[in-house]
C-alpha cells in the first residue's frame, strides 16, 4: 500500500501561504480555542478550508447541496488520494466501486448532436465556487475535453495528458459496443481506468444529453474528429 495524500492540502497550499502573511489572520486565530502553531500543514489546510470562514462552505452547489458537501470524498475519492499508481487491491476496489454506481441511459446509448458536442469538448464553464460562482442558468457547463485530448486533427492547441481522440470513431465504428463502451468511459472512466485523472462526467458534471453530445463528436462519421 502507498501513502495518503491529502488533497485538500494540496488546493489551498498558496491560500495558506498567503494568509501566513496577515497579521489579523494570525490575531484573529490567537483568540480562538484552537491552537493552529500545533498543527502540521495538513491539519491547518482542513482546518482553513473547512473549520473557518476563509471559504465559504455554506454555498450552494450547482449540483446540489453545498460547498461543504462537495468537499466530502466518496468512496472512488478517497481510495484514490494516495501517492504513486494504486497497487491491484486498491484498484480493484475502484474499479468495483465505479461499477457499481454506473447506470446507463434508459432505452440504450444513442449519439447525439456532434455539432453541440464540439462547443461542449471546448468549453471548461462550470462548477466554480467563489464570489462570483459559474451560473448555469444562463451558461451551460462544457466538458472541457480539449485540456487532455487532441480530437479534431485539424485543432492545434490541446493538452496531452490523455491519449489523441483524433479519428476515434472512423477507427473504432458506432456499434452498440463502441457506444456502451465510450459512455461507461465518459461517465465514469474508474470503471476501467482506476484512479485517472479523467472527470467522472456521469456525477452531475454533465447531463445523458450533453454526454450523447459529446460523444457524437468523437463518434459520428460526420464529425471533423473522424475526417
Amino acid at each position: 500500500m502507498f501513502k495518503k495524500k491529502n488533497l485538500t492540502a494540496a488546493v489551498v497550499v498558496s491560500a495558506s501561504a498567503a494568509l501566513a502573511g496577515c497579521d489579523q489572520f494570525f490575531q484573529d486565530a490567537s483568540d480562538r480555542e484552537v491552537d493552529i502553531t500545533q498543527m502540521s500543514p495538513e491539519e491547518l489546510a482542513e482546518h482553513l478550508v473547512l473549520e473557518t470562514d476563509s471559504y465559504r462552505m455554506d454555498q450552494e452547489v450547482q449540483e446540489g447541496g453545498t460547498g461543504r458537501e462537495r468537499m466530502q470524498q466518496d468512496e472512488v475519492q478517497a481510495l484514490c488520494s494516495l501517492e504513486g499508481s494504486p497497487d491491484s487491491e486498491t484498484a480493484g476496489q475502484v474499479v468495483a466501486a465505479a461499477r457499481a454506481s454506473y447506470e446507463r441511459p434508459d432505452g440504450g446509448v444513442e449519439l447525439g448532436d456532434w455539432r453541440r458536442g464540439a462547443e461542449l469538448a471546448r468549453s471548461g464553464y462550470g462548477y466554480r465556487v467563489g464570489h462570483n460562482n459559474d451560473d448555469h442558468g444562463t451558461r451551460e457547463p462544457g466538458a472541457n475535453c480539449y485540456a487532455c485530448h487532441q480530437m479534431d486533427p485539424a485543432e492545434t492547441t490541446y493538452g496531452t495528458i490523455g491519449p489523441s481522440l483524433a479519428n476515434y470513431g472512423r477507427e473504432r465504428g458506432t456499434d452498440e459496443s463502441v457506444l456502451n463502451y465510450v459512455h461507461e468511459v465518459v461517465s465514469n472512466p474508474h470503471q476501467y481506468f482506476p484512479c485517472t485523472y479523467m472527470p467522472r462526467f456521469g456525477r452531475n458534471f454533465l447531463t445523458e444529453e450533453q454526454i450523447s453530445h459529446v460523444m457524437a463528436y468523437l463518434l459520428d462519421p460526420e464529425s471533423p474528429v473522424n475526417q
